[in-house]
């Protein structure tokens, strides 16, 4: 017991327990064992959270700093992050189970996120109106919302938190970061680089809890401007009923089920290697993750033949270890709902051709698996597994392709491999999704915009327009006449 550690919260500056003294605790998923205690938060400590941010954004010398100040705080939080990569991506794979030489690069990338909105603090802008009235000068400025609360799930949590916590400082907002109940140290670590990155106390506060009380309590907050979520459907109708109470603005990232099309004139190592990526990596357990494989009549029998005996050869294991190739999933929840689902793919006439079941080990672990679906309607098909399981289909036309693709609820990204180029863009064009990837999977970058469509949200995180969405307009009216304004009741 005693090599438990035990995490408090940030807030105000200060790091704290919660007020009554409630923890929940963390368990490592590839020994099972607890090896954390993380606060509990109550409302009054979501309350404390979100006052703490009020005032820094209202009172404190945050506002007061330039936004060229502002920048280099987030440079500064970057080069900090990419410090400490190492340490941080270690925290990260014990909690969740991700490999730890997938979080520690991640880290260490993230930290261009932060350099980049660093970047965008002084660029932001506002314009002059060529106004229809005579001795009118017209102009708007951007102006920041206020609190932000961001709410982050536990699977990749360093990034998101640089997605929201970026745009949000660089716009001159301060935040409350709800960290997932299932998987926190990550991002209470991170928290320690807040001050030294010479960020004033309470512009970024951590909260730790479940749903109810703590983010029900901060995204209904009649101080929260505006609520960044990041989750599942159901969580995201609840915030979207608590908004109702502050009318607070709203972005959701809701993850999917993506397609992945492989047309008869792609570079077939290139694709597999991309549906190798797009699935098995991470464990499955990524947003963008290519869960709908649809493969050209042509090809199909080749790319699966190469897909699974790929996928039979990847190391399951310890994520610390170098020679580990795939991770535990995070929680017994997870692995759960993938059985049942996977049960049912089977009494629907799915056929297994890899997997579909626990190796032989301890931990939360689960085969790599392709299940060869039969009909488009199978229930497998749209649900949201959130681990190592891919569903590939055939087809025969390229419209037949775009119609399974996007007969979906869910539309956050897609993948297409095709070498002809006025087939790239059609399809570019057509699929329904809010990121397409064209001869390449899980790419991504603080340029560029990252979201989707349909059941899998709205709003846009990265890229140069997130800061945009952080801030207000105020339009300005100057009366440059010197003459008295006319008597209302005369109209000319």
């Amino acid at each position: 017991m005693a090599d438990i550690k035990t995490y408090q919260m940030l807030i105000d500056g200060a790091w704290v327990d919660a007020s009554d003294g409630g923890q929940f605790e963390s368990t490592n998923p590839t020994t099972g064992a607890v090896w954390s205690r993380v606060p509990e938060a109550t409302e009054a400590d979501v309350n404390r959270a979100v006052e703490a941010a009020h005032r820094a954004f209202t009172d404190g010398p945050w506002g007061r700093m330039t936004p060229t100040e502002r920048g280099k705080c987030l440079r500064t939080l970057g080069d900090l992050l990419a410090e400490r990569s190492e340490a941080l991506g270690r925290t990260e794979s014990i909690d969740t189970g991700k490999m730890l030489k997938e979080t520690r690069w991640q880290a260490k990338y993230i930290a261009e996120f932060f350099h980049f909105f660093a970047g965008c603090a002084d660029k932001v802008s506002g314009e002059t109106l060529p106004i229809d009235k005579p001795d009118m000068f017209v102009f708007t400025k951007r102006e920041p919302l206020g609190v932000v609360a961001a709410v982050v799930p536990w699977n990749s949590q360093l990034f998101l938190v640089a997605v929201k916590l970026g745009p949000a400082l660089a716009a001159g907002n301060t935040v409350v970061l709800k960290a997932s109940e299932h998987a926190s140290a990550a991002m209470l670590e991170f928290g320690q680089l807040i001050e030294a990155a010479g960020i004033p106390p309470g512009v970024v506060n951590i909260v730790t809890g479940h749903g109810e009380p703590c983010g029900r309590a901060l995204t209904s907050h009649p101080l929260v401007a505006r609520v960044s979520f990041t989750g599942g459907p159901n969580a995201a109708r609840h915030v979207l009923e608590n908004v109702k109470t502050n009318f607070a603005e709203v972005s959701l990232e809701l993850g999917g089920k993506s397609p992945i099309i492989v047309f008869e004139d792609a570079d077939i190592e290139s694709a597999v290697n991309a549906a190798i990526a797009g699935i098995f990596g991470a464990t499955g357990q990524s947003c963008v993750a290519g869960s709908r494989l649809y493969l050209h009549a042509d090809i199909a029998d080749a790319f699966l033949e190469r897909m699974t005996d790929m996928a039979r050869q990847i190391v399951i294991g310890d994520p610390l270890e170098e020679a580990t190739q795939m991770g535990p999933l995070c929680t017994q929840g997870q692995l759960e709902h993938i059985r049942t689902e996977v049960a049912h793919a089977r009494s629907e006439g799915g056929t297994v051709l890899t997997g579909g079941k626990q190796p032989d080990q301890a931990g939360l672990f689960y085969e790599p698996t392709i299940i060869d679906c039969p009909r488009q309607d199978m229930r497998i098909i749209d649900t949201e597994l959130f681990g190592p399981v891919v569903c590939t289909q055939r087809f025969t036309s390229e419209e037949e392709a775009l119609t399974l693709a996007n007969d979906s609820q869910h539309g956050l990204a897609a993948g297409i491999f095709t070498a002809n180029g006025a087939r790239q863009l059609r399809m570019a064009d057509r699929v329904r999704a809010g990121i397409v990837w064209v001869n390449t999977y899980r790419a991504v970058s603080p340029i560029a915009a990252f979201g989707g469509v349909k059941g899998s949200g709205y709003g846009r995180e990265s890229g140069f327009q997130a800061i945009y969405d952080y801030t207000r307009p105020k339009t300005v009216w100057i009366n440059t006449s010197d003459a008295p304004m006319a008597n209302p009741f005369v109209m000319r």
